[in-house]
């Protein structure tokens, strides 16, 4: 079982960017397909984006197909999501997972997981 730790979110204006980073340990976490979910305040925890294990293809949550982009570093064990033209509803707990199904179906593995605000 892969063991993931999730870094990169913080305060930030809408329209504003942020870079999440989730470090994966393990040698099996390269042939794993990824993915990162979120979980606002009061909601379900949701799919927002994945890539599979050879860097492509990507999927998206069509709320933010255009402003995010999900990438990963092999050489680094790293899934990155850049998130830009942040929007308050963007606001959640971002987590990253590797799936258990493409696209969307995650592993029920997480991680501690980082706090992502957007202010209006």
């Amino acid at each position: 079982q892969v063991q993931l730790v999730e870094s990169g979110g913080g305060l930030v204006q809408a329209g504003g960017s942020l870079r999440l980073s989730c470090a994966a340990s393990g040698r099996a976490y390269r042939f794993y397909n990824m993915g990162w979910f979120r979980q606002a305040p009061g909601k379900e925890r949701e799919f927002v984006a994945s890539i599979a294990w050879s860097g492509a293809p990507t999927y998206y949550v069509d709320s933010v197909k255009g402003r995010f982009t999900i990438s990963r570093d092999d050489a680094k064990n790293t899934v990155y999501l850049q998130m830009n033209s942040l929007k308050p509803e963007d606001t959640a707990v971002y987590y990253c997972t590797q799936l258990r199904e493409w696209p969307n179906q995650d592993s029920g593995s997480w991680g501690q997981g980082t706090q992502v605000t957007v202010s209006s």
